[in-house]
């Protein structure tokens, strides 16, 4: 997979994901592990990512907004094993009489809207790195129209 695709699947596959988490729950056991899953592939498709744009000469900013997608992607992950495994769900917090589990399932949450939030601005910046748009300034208040792509050149005989 070409790494703008990589960039750009990793916002969708974490929208399907929340998507997945919204459901009203038909088969939670289906429901559950497919969220599992796509959690994996979030991580995975993290570190494609984050490796790829290493290894461009992208702006540092790029590749460090990449490297906390990748390690807040791996926070994710182990908060939603210890959400699989039931952890904290008999602790309560005194004082704010919540249980430990529904503060891992915030955070989760939390890291999620992170993710995805980080993954746009990623995906958007590498584009706008590698079509040269930062070097284009434009007049106060226009908004040029989106440029044609090049006509082919006719084949020389």
């Amino acid at each position: 997979m070409r790494l703008w695709m990589a960039l750009y699947a990793m916002i969708w596959i974490a929208f399907l994901e929340f998507l997945l988490a919204m459901t009203p729950a038909a088969d939670p056991t289906l429901l559950l592990y497919g969220h599992g899953a796509l959690g994996v592939a979030i991580v995975g498709i993290a570190f494609y990512n984050f490796n790829g744009l290493r290894q461009t000469r992208a702006p540092g900013r790029v590749k460090r907004v990449a490297k906390s997608t990748l390690q807040l992607s791996v926070l994710m992950g182990v908060l939603g094993a210890l959400l699989f495994a039931d952890v904290g769900t008999d602790w309560i917090i005194p004082g704010i009489n919540l249980s430990v589990y529904a503060l891992i399932l915030f955070f989760h949450v939390v890291n999620a809207f992170a993710v995805i939030t980080q993954s746009a601005a990623v995906a958007i910046a590498h584009d706008m790195w590698e079509d040269r748009e930062f070097e284009k300034e434009t007049e106060p208040g226009a908004i040029p129209e989106l440029p044609r792509p090049a006509a082919a050149a006719p084949p020389r005989a």
